[in-house]
């Protein structure tokens, strides 16, 4: 999820083909979304992606991307208009129809420097406000949701765009990401990591191991603290790229501090929440969102 790729076997790829067929299969017998391209610019760089509007909207989502060289997430954007939730999802700068330059491992550049967090979460702004512009509708909700790496530019951005209404966080960090580095190296891609290592061994290792890179941290919990609106985190007890038991102490101090932050940890489920057969994360975020819209505004 950050500067090492990740390992992705034969039969999760097989997961996400199959996942794919079923959303897109849905499309055809859905006769509430419309789906058209659309543009935008951030930064003098126009950004390409496509717009899901669903007939009445009960909210409005842009999402946002995790690490790696990724495309609009049209399955996942299917799913969500199926279910009333408008969306905006686009290729990530420097990637398929969007300009600008790419930073990531695949190029030998550092994907978790602040500078590019930063630029990220600009995109994601320009993205949000032009969704909204989209619905022109203040009685709907608009708000980000993403997965992994977005745990770090979610923050970032519902910062710099004061009317974002909510956050969704699939496997969100909410840990600095130099302590994510030193889990993700002390895992190593090892899907059976926790039937042999302890909470305990983790914590030790993510507190004394030396840092690999000489990286400039990024804190989420410093954005957090900035917000002021509802955030949802969901968590697979299995997963291998960030440690949820830190994110989650995390969460606590911050809802001890009056923020209205929630999560759920999902039982058996690795870092991957949204790209699943088990389409369960993916609707409790659903139903969130539609029990967060049906008081908005009241």
């Amino acid at each position: 999820m950050t500067i090492i790729n990740t390992r992705i076997s034969f039969a999760f790829s097989k997961v996400w083909l199959f996942f794919s067929f079923l959303l897109t299969s849905l499309t055809l017998y859905s006769q509430s979304t419309t789906i058209n391209p659309i543009s935008f610019y951030s930064k003098k760089i126009k950004l390409s992606g496509t717009i899901y509007a669903a007939k009445n909207p009960k909210a409005g989502v842009v999402i946002v991307h995790g690490s790696g060289h990724e495309l609009r997430s049209t399955a996942l954007a299917t799913f969500l208009a199926n279910n009333g939730i408008s969306v905006l999802t686009y290729d990530k700068r420097g990637v398929g129809e969007s300009e600008g330059e790419y930073a990531g491992p695949e190029v030998g550049t550092n994907n978790i420097d602040p500078y590019n967090l930063n630029l990220l979460a600009t995109d994601v702004q320009a993205a949000l406000k032009t969704l909204k512009e989209v619905i022109k509708d203040n009685n709907v909700p608009v708000g980000l949701m993403g997965g992994s790496q977005a745990g770090w530019i979610i923050p970032i951005a519902a910062n710099k765009y004061k009317k974002t209404d909510f956050i969704v966080l699939l496997s969100g960090p909410v840990i600095p990401t130099l302590e994510q580095l030193r889990f993700q190296f002390f895992t190593n891609g090892n899907p059976h990591f926790w039937d042999t290592h302890s909470e305990s061994e983790v914590r030790q290792h993510i507190s004394n191991a030396p840092d690999k890179f000489r990286f400039v941290n990024t804190d989420p919990v410093k954005s957090l603290k900035k917000l002021k609106i509802p955030g949802l985190w969901l968590f697979g007890d299995k997963d291998i790229q960030v440690p949820i038991r830190l994110s989650i102490e995390k969460l606590e101090d911050l809802k001890a501090q009056g923020k209205d932050f929630d999560y759920k940890i999902f039982h058996n489920f690795g870092h991957n929440l949204s790209i699943s057969i088990n389409m369960e994360p993916t609707q409790f975020a659903i139903d969130w969102i539609k029990s967060l819209a049906e008081g908005f505004n009241k």
